[in-house]
Protein backbone atom coordinates (compact mmCIF):
# COMPACT_ATOMS: atom_id res chain seq x y z
CA UNK A 1 0.00 0.00 0.00
CA UNK A 2 0.95 3.44 -0.81
CA UNK A 3 0.92 6.86 0.44
CA UNK A 4 0.77 8.38 -2.40
CA UNK A 5 1.36 7.85 -6.10
CA UNK A 6 2.32 11.09 -8.45
CA UNK A 7 1.35 11.74 -12.28
CA UNK A 8 3.10 14.36 -14.31
CA UNK A 9 6.48 15.14 -16.30
CA UNK A 10 10.06 13.66 -16.00
CA UNK A 11 12.88 15.69 -17.43
CA UNK A 12 16.06 16.10 -17.03
CA UNK A 13 17.12 19.90 -16.44
CA UNK A 14 20.60 22.11 -17.43
CA UNK A 15 20.84 25.15 -15.74
CA UNK A 16 22.88 27.84 -17.24
CA UNK A 17 24.08 30.55 -15.07
CA UNK A 18 24.26 33.46 -17.51
CA UNK A 19 27.30 35.84 -16.77
CA UNK A 20 26.33 39.29 -16.22
CA UNK A 21 26.21 42.05 -18.79
CA UNK A 22 25.91 39.24 -21.67
CA UNK A 23 22.31 40.44 -21.86
CA UNK A 24 19.36 42.81 -21.66
CA UNK A 25 16.60 42.41 -20.19
CA UNK A 26 13.62 44.41 -21.99
CA UNK A 27 10.11 45.87 -21.47
CA UNK A 28 7.82 44.87 -24.23
CA UNK A 29 4.18 43.80 -24.90
CA UNK A 30 5.84 40.46 -24.32
CA UNK A 31 2.76 37.98 -22.09
CA UNK A 32 5.17 38.39 -19.10
CA UNK A 33 6.24 41.51 -19.16
CA UNK A 34 10.02 41.41 -20.19
CA UNK A 35 11.74 39.63 -22.38
CA UNK A 36 15.67 38.29 -22.28
CA UNK A 37 17.47 39.34 -25.23
CA UNK A 38 20.95 38.56 -26.37
CA UNK A 39 23.03 39.81 -29.69
CA UNK A 40 22.94 37.85 -32.16
CA UNK A 41 25.66 36.28 -33.47
CA UNK A 42 27.83 36.68 -30.40
CA UNK A 43 29.10 33.96 -28.05
CA UNK A 44 27.30 34.62 -24.62
CA UNK A 45 29.93 33.34 -21.82
CA UNK A 46 27.92 31.08 -18.31
CA UNK A 47 29.10 31.62 -15.02
CA UNK A 48 28.32 28.02 -14.10
CA UNK A 49 26.37 24.72 -15.60
CA UNK A 50 24.45 21.89 -13.39
CA UNK A 51 22.81 19.12 -14.59
CA UNK A 52 19.65 17.47 -12.53
CA UNK A 53 16.14 15.73 -12.78
CA UNK A 54 13.29 17.50 -12.89
CA UNK A 55 9.58 17.74 -13.89
CA UNK A 56 6.60 18.10 -11.57
CA UNK A 57 6.14 14.20 -11.37
CA UNK A 58 9.32 13.04 -10.46
CA UNK A 59 9.87 16.51 -8.29
CA UNK A 60 6.39 16.09 -5.58
CA UNK A 61 7.23 12.52 -5.39
CA UNK A 62 10.98 13.42 -4.00
CA UNK A 63 9.09 15.97 -1.31
CA UNK A 64 6.82 13.16 -0.53
CA UNK A 65 9.49 10.21 0.10
CA UNK A 66 11.33 12.95 2.32
CA UNK A 67 8.49 13.74 4.30
CA UNK A 68 8.15 10.36 5.18
CA UNK A 69 5.16 8.43 3.08
CA UNK A 70 5.69 5.66 1.11
CA UNK A 71 5.78 7.13 -2.97
CA UNK A 72 5.94 5.30 -5.90
CA UNK A 73 6.16 7.68 -9.01
CA UNK A 74 4.07 6.66 -12.23
CA UNK A 75 5.03 7.97 -15.63
CA UNK A 76 7.61 7.51 -18.65
CA UNK A 77 10.95 8.29 -19.81
CA UNK A 78 13.34 7.19 -23.18
CA UNK A 79 15.29 4.40 -22.81
CA UNK A 80 18.35 6.66 -23.11
CA UNK A 81 21.14 8.15 -20.96
CA UNK A 82 18.47 11.32 -19.44
CA UNK A 83 16.23 8.18 -18.42
CA UNK A 84 18.49 6.47 -16.95
CA UNK A 85 19.74 9.29 -14.92
CA UNK A 86 16.44 10.30 -13.93
CA UNK A 87 16.10 6.46 -12.28
CA UNK A 88 18.85 6.95 -10.53
CA UNK A 89 17.67 10.01 -8.85
CA UNK A 90 14.32 8.41 -7.94
CA UNK A 91 16.08 5.57 -6.22
CA UNK A 92 18.42 8.07 -4.49
CA UNK A 93 15.23 9.47 -2.86
CA UNK A 94 13.61 5.82 -2.26
CA UNK A 95 10.49 6.50 -4.91
CA UNK A 96 9.30 3.65 -5.92
CA UNK A 97 9.83 3.17 -9.79
CA UNK A 98 7.85 0.18 -10.26
CA UNK A 99 4.93 2.29 -12.72
CA UNK A 100 7.90 4.30 -14.61
CA UNK A 101 8.11 2.55 -18.33
CA UNK A 102 11.16 3.51 -20.95
CA UNK A 103 9.70 4.68 -24.65
CA UNK A 104 12.09 3.52 -27.16
CA UNK A 105 10.21 5.73 -29.83
CA UNK A 106 10.65 8.66 -27.80
CA UNK A 107 13.68 11.12 -25.91
CA UNK A 108 13.46 11.76 -22.71
CA UNK A 109 12.23 15.28 -22.12
CA UNK A 110 14.62 17.89 -21.65
CA UNK A 111 14.78 21.38 -20.52
CA UNK A 112 17.66 24.15 -20.44
CA UNK A 113 16.82 26.52 -17.76
CA UNK A 114 18.28 30.04 -18.23
CA UNK A 115 18.88 31.60 -14.81
CA UNK A 116 19.95 35.02 -14.43
CA UNK A 117 21.33 36.60 -12.17
CA UNK A 118 18.51 38.36 -9.56
CA UNK A 119 15.97 37.96 -12.16
CA UNK A 120 13.59 35.42 -13.58
CA UNK A 121 14.38 32.73 -16.27
CA UNK A 122 13.85 31.40 -19.18
CA UNK A 123 13.33 27.71 -20.03
CA UNK A 124 13.66 25.87 -23.19
CA UNK A 125 11.67 22.93 -23.63
CA UNK A 126 12.16 19.80 -25.44
CA UNK A 127 9.05 17.64 -25.19
CA UNK A 128 9.93 14.09 -24.78
CA UNK A 129 8.22 10.74 -23.41
CA UNK A 130 6.68 11.64 -20.83
CA UNK A 131 4.92 14.29 -22.70
CA UNK A 132 3.31 11.38 -24.61
CA UNK A 133 1.99 9.31 -22.71
CA UNK A 134 -1.15 7.21 -23.27
CA UNK A 135 -4.11 5.44 -20.81
CA UNK A 136 -2.10 2.19 -22.12
CA UNK A 137 0.96 3.12 -20.33
CA UNK A 138 -0.66 3.00 -17.07
CA UNK A 139 -0.65 -0.07 -14.45
CA UNK A 140 -4.46 0.75 -14.04
CA UNK A 141 -4.71 -2.94 -12.30
CA UNK A 142 -1.68 -1.98 -9.71
CA UNK A 143 -2.78 1.91 -8.90
CA UNK A 144 -5.50 0.75 -6.78
CA UNK A 145 -3.20 0.42 -3.27
CA UNK A 146 -2.48 3.85 -2.39
CA UNK A 147 -4.74 6.37 -0.41
CA UNK A 148 -3.54 9.31 -2.84
CA UNK A 149 -3.20 10.26 -6.02
CA UNK A 150 -1.00 13.38 -7.05
CA UNK A 151 -1.30 15.11 -10.37
CA UNK A 152 1.49 17.25 -11.36
CA UNK A 153 0.49 19.41 -14.67
CA UNK A 154 -0.01 17.00 -17.82
CA UNK A 155 0.52 18.20 -21.41
CA UNK A 156 0.07 17.35 -24.42
CA UNK A 157 -0.93 13.46 -25.47
CA UNK A 158 -0.50 12.70 -21.58
CA UNK A 159 -3.52 15.39 -20.73
CA UNK A 160 -5.87 13.24 -22.27
CA UNK A 161 -6.64 11.02 -19.62
CA UNK A 162 -6.66 12.99 -16.80
CA UNK A 163 -10.34 12.94 -16.76
CA UNK A 164 -9.65 8.82 -16.50
CA UNK A 165 -7.46 9.11 -13.97
CA UNK A 166 -9.63 10.71 -11.34
CA UNK A 167 -12.55 8.53 -12.85
CA UNK A 168 -10.67 5.81 -11.49
CA UNK A 169 -9.67 7.31 -8.43
CA UNK A 170 -13.02 7.88 -7.01
CA UNK A 171 -14.04 4.64 -7.98
CA UNK A 172 -11.36 2.98 -6.51
CA UNK A 173 -11.77 5.18 -3.16
CA UNK A 174 -8.20 7.52 -3.65
CA UNK A 175 -8.58 10.65 -2.95
CA UNK A 176 -7.06 13.52 -5.53
CA UNK A 177 -4.62 16.14 -5.03
CA UNK A 178 -4.63 17.98 -8.56
CA UNK A 179 -1.64 20.92 -9.61
CA UNK A 180 -3.58 21.27 -13.26
CA UNK A 181 -1.55 22.30 -16.28
CA UNK A 182 -2.68 25.00 -19.06
CA UNK A 183 -3.62 22.08 -21.52
CA UNK A 184 -6.17 20.72 -18.41
CA UNK A 185 -7.13 24.01 -18.04
CA UNK A 186 -7.67 24.61 -21.38
CA UNK A 187 -10.25 21.68 -21.76
CA UNK A 188 -13.72 22.10 -22.77
CA UNK A 189 -15.84 23.44 -19.79
CA UNK A 190 -18.09 20.38 -20.21
CA UNK A 191 -15.27 17.92 -20.04
CA UNK A 192 -13.31 19.73 -17.22
CA UNK A 193 -15.81 20.68 -15.07
CA UNK A 194 -17.31 17.15 -14.19
CA UNK A 195 -13.24 16.23 -13.64
CA UNK A 196 -13.50 19.13 -11.08
CA UNK A 197 -15.90 18.21 -9.27
CA UNK A 198 -14.25 15.04 -8.09
CA UNK A 199 -10.93 16.28 -6.87
CA UNK A 200 -10.22 16.79 -3.33
CA UNK A 201 -7.20 19.64 -3.32
CA UNK A 202 -6.52 21.60 -6.48
CA UNK A 203 -3.78 23.70 -6.61
CA UNK A 204 -3.22 26.78 -8.74
CA UNK A 205 -1.13 29.82 -8.74
CA UNK A 206 -2.80 33.19 -9.20
CA UNK A 207 -2.87 33.39 -13.18
CA UNK A 208 -4.04 29.57 -13.15
CA UNK A 209 -7.04 30.84 -10.75
CA UNK A 210 -7.62 33.75 -12.40
CA UNK A 211 -8.05 32.18 -15.74
CA UNK A 212 -10.41 29.45 -14.32
CA UNK A 213 -12.91 31.66 -12.53
CA UNK A 214 -12.70 33.97 -15.42
CA UNK A 215 -12.32 37.24 -12.82
CA UNK A 216 -8.94 39.27 -12.37
CA UNK A 217 -6.55 38.01 -10.20
CA UNK A 218 -6.92 41.14 -7.96
CA UNK A 219 -10.23 40.00 -6.82
CA UNK A 220 -9.29 37.53 -4.48
CA UNK A 221 -12.29 36.57 -2.44
CA UNK A 222 -14.41 36.80 -5.92
CA UNK A 223 -12.19 33.98 -7.30
CA UNK A 224 -12.37 31.68 -4.58
CA UNK A 225 -16.02 32.03 -4.23
CA UNK A 226 -16.48 31.30 -7.83
CA UNK A 227 -14.21 28.17 -7.91
CA UNK A 228 -16.11 26.61 -4.97
CA UNK A 229 -19.11 26.64 -7.40
CA UNK A 230 -16.53 24.29 -9.82
CA UNK A 231 -15.72 22.11 -6.89
CA UNK A 232 -15.71 21.58 -2.93
CA UNK A 233 -12.72 20.50 -1.43
CA UNK A 234 -9.36 22.29 -0.60
CA UNK A 235 -8.68 25.44 -2.69
CA UNK A 236 -4.65 26.17 -2.41
CA UNK A 237 -3.28 29.43 -4.73
CA UNK A 238 -0.10 30.19 -4.82
CA UNK A 239 1.02 34.13 -5.49
CA UNK A 240 5.05 33.74 -6.00
CA UNK A 241 6.14 36.26 -3.24
CA UNK A 242 3.09 37.48 -2.32
CA UNK A 243 2.63 34.12 -0.30
CA UNK A 244 -0.15 31.72 -0.54
CA UNK A 245 -4.52 31.84 0.32
CA UNK A 246 -6.13 28.40 0.74
CA UNK A 247 -10.04 28.01 1.53
CA UNK A 248 -11.73 24.81 2.63
CA UNK A 249 -15.06 26.66 2.00
CA UNK A 250 -16.14 28.00 4.72
CA UNK A 251 -12.67 29.39 6.19
CA UNK A 252 -9.91 31.31 4.08
CA UNK A 253 -6.73 31.64 5.10
CA UNK A 254 -3.87 33.65 3.78
CA UNK A 255 -0.32 33.90 4.22
CA UNK A 256 3.11 35.68 3.30
CA UNK A 257 6.64 34.12 2.33
CA UNK A 258 9.63 34.44 3.82
CA UNK A 259 12.00 37.16 2.11
CA UNK A 260 14.67 36.10 0.32
CA UNK A 261 16.21 35.82 -2.93
CA UNK A 262 16.23 33.18 -4.85
CA UNK A 263 18.99 31.24 -6.54
CA UNK A 264 16.64 29.39 -8.95
CA UNK A 265 13.23 29.06 -8.68
CA UNK A 266 12.51 25.76 -11.30
CA UNK A 267 10.26 23.40 -8.62
CA UNK A 268 8.64 26.38 -6.60
CA UNK A 269 5.13 25.22 -7.18
CA UNK A 270 6.11 22.13 -7.26
CA UNK A 271 7.60 22.16 -3.82
CA UNK A 272 4.57 23.91 -2.53
CA UNK A 273 1.54 21.76 -3.12
CA UNK A 274 3.61 18.62 -2.28
CA UNK A 275 4.46 20.29 0.62
CA UNK A 276 1.10 21.57 1.20
CA UNK A 277 -0.12 17.94 1.03
CA UNK A 278 2.70 16.66 2.93
CA UNK A 279 1.41 19.29 6.02
CA UNK A 280 -2.16 18.14 5.50
CA UNK A 281 -1.68 14.46 5.88
CA UNK A 282 0.88 14.80 8.97
CA UNK A 283 -1.54 16.90 11.19
CA UNK A 284 -4.85 17.46 9.22
CA UNK A 285 -4.46 21.31 9.64
CA UNK A 286 -4.70 23.36 7.12
CA UNK A 287 -2.31 25.99 8.79
CA UNK A 288 0.32 23.67 9.22
CA UNK A 289 -0.28 22.46 5.69
CA UNK A 290 0.52 26.52 4.77
CA UNK A 291 3.85 26.61 6.77
CA UNK A 292 4.74 23.50 5.54
CA UNK A 293 4.66 24.08 2.04
CA UNK A 294 6.38 27.68 1.80
CA UNK A 295 9.43 26.59 4.11
CA UNK A 296 9.34 23.75 1.45
CA UNK A 297 9.30 26.05 -1.40
CA UNK A 298 11.43 28.63 0.12
CA UNK A 299 14.65 25.98 0.43
CA UNK A 300 13.72 24.74 -3.23
CA UNK A 301 14.52 28.23 -4.33
CA UNK A 302 17.52 28.68 -2.28
CA UNK A 303 19.49 25.75 -4.48
CA UNK A 304 20.04 25.13 -7.87
CA UNK A 305 18.08 22.07 -9.29
CA UNK A 306 14.59 21.47 -8.42
CA UNK A 307 14.76 18.62 -5.55
CA UNK A 308 18.20 19.94 -3.87
CA UNK A 309 16.27 22.35 -1.69
CA UNK A 310 13.48 20.05 -0.14
CA UNK A 311 13.04 19.89 3.43
CA UNK A 312 13.80 16.10 4.97
CA UNK A 313 10.56 15.31 7.39
CA UNK A 314 11.36 17.53 10.94
CA UNK A 315 13.40 20.46 8.82
CA UNK A 316 11.80 23.96 8.48
CA UNK A 317 14.84 26.08 7.45
CA UNK A 318 16.69 29.04 8.88
CA UNK A 319 13.16 31.57 8.15
CA UNK A 320 10.84 31.53 10.81
CA UNK A 321 7.13 29.91 9.99
CA UNK A 322 4.87 32.47 8.15
CA UNK A 323 1.65 33.46 10.29
CA UNK A 324 -1.96 32.70 8.85
CA UNK A 325 -4.54 34.55 9.13
CA UNK A 326 -8.04 32.79 9.50
CA UNK A 327 -10.74 34.49 8.47
CA UNK A 328 -14.53 33.34 7.43
CA UNK A 329 -15.24 33.54 3.55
Amino acid sequence: MYDIITFGSATRDTFLRIKKNTFRILEEEFFSGKALCFPLGSKIFIEDIYVSSGGGGTNTACTFTNQGFKTAYCGIVGDDKRGEAIFEDLKKFKVDTVFVKKDKKHLTAYSIILSLPQEDRTVLIYRGACHFMKKEDIFFDRLKKTKWFYLAPLSEESAQFFGTLVKFAKENNIKVACNPGNTQLNLEPEILKPILAQIDILILNEEEASLLSGIKKEKEKEIVEKLFNLFKGILVITKDKKGSVVSNGKYIYSAGAPFVLPLEKTGAGDAFGSGFLSGLLQRNDIEYAIQLATANATGCIQKIGAKNGLLKKGEWGKWPRVKVKKNLL
